[in-house]
């Protein structure tokens, strides 16, 4: 049951795992297909059946599902199994609360303090953005790239870390901010103003505009 040598060919097993601690593996391509709607958030995660398309034993997968219910993708409950997780309005406009702390913090710290190497690597980022403004899927990458790039040169481990599990639950989100008409526009536009207050080394309007941006981002996930 554990030879992973002969995994079948269905989505839910799409390549061998690698040679790393199993679970790992497992909650990758777990996250994975959460993410891809392949497990709808409210759904019954079916261990069984999980575990012979992996062609694993129950004992991995089920750390892959305590890994991901920390990371609040699953939802565990008593005698019923594991679920993915939905979330609700108020859940989403907790997130957006947070993240809107923590990466306008980051941002203003960025303005004041990052370097000349640091900035470019910003430009950089945000000239694949003005690329991509047609490519929802690309752009949505890329602007996730820049964040977390934000965060990493404002160099908060602490609030990094909590972004990247904060930004997990936020994919789970049916009507997720870049999904509607017109908001790859919107949210470009409001990462030129930003990149214009980090270059003008301008902390206090460089943490405004992350706060405005991610109250529109939040209005136009909860429209």
């Amino acid at each position: 049951m554990s030879d992973l040598s002969t995994l079948p060919s269905l989505s839910v097993a799409e390549a061998p795992l690698a040679p790393r601690a199993l679970y790992q593996e497992v909650a990758d391509r777990l996250r994975q297909q959460i993410y891809r709607r392949e497990l709808e958030p409210g759904s019954w995660i079916d261990e069984m059946k999980l575990a012979q398309a992996f062609g694993i034993s129950r004992t991995p997968l089920r750390e892959a599902l305590k890994v991901l219910a920390v990371e609040g993708l699953v939802t565990m409950k008593l005698r019923r199994g594991a679920y993915v997780t939905e979330v609700s309005r108020d859940d989403v406009a907790q997130v957006y609360h947070l993240l809107a702390l923590l990466e306008s913090d980051a941002a203003a710290t960025v303005a004041a303090q990052a370097d000349e190497a640091q900035r470019e690597q910003l430009r950089q980022l945000h000239a694949r953005l003005e690329k991509q403004v047609r490519q929802r899927d690309a752009f949505f990458a890329t602007n996730e790239q820049f964040h977390m790039a934000l965060l990493q040169i404002a160099g908060n481990r602490w609030a990094m870390q909590i972004v990247t599990d904060l930004r997990k639950v936020m994919k789970l989100n049916r009507h997720h901010s870049l999904f509607k008409q017109g908001r790859l526009s919107d949210s470009l536009a409001e990462h030129r103003a930003l990149m214009q207050a980090i270059a003008e080394r301008d902390a206090a309007r460089a943490r405004a505009l992350m706060q405005a941006h991610f109250a529109q981002g939040l209005e136009a996930a909860a429209g």
